[in-house]
């Protein structure tokens, strides 16, 4: 059981550094927006789909994608 528990413990561990990563990747979006990256920069850059990056903007209360 040693080896499973520390599995589990190595997974749940890279799920919240996953977490941690994909909370700062999306601010980082949010800023690009707010410094007048265009969407289309951003997708090509994150490989998010344009969707993805006004839901991203929409979650921070930007309305579709560009700072108010």
């Amino acid at each position: 059981m040693d080896r499973l528990d520390r599995a589990v413990a190595d997974f749940n561990a890279a799920l919240a550094a996953v977490e941690e990563a994909r909370a700062e990747l999306h601010s980082a979006i949010v800023g690009a927006l707010d410094e007048g990256v265009i969407q289309a920069e951003i997708v090509r850059r994150t490989g998010y789909t344009r969707e993805r990056v006004r839901q991203i903007a929409r979650a921070a209360g930007r309305e579709g994608g560009r700072s108010q």
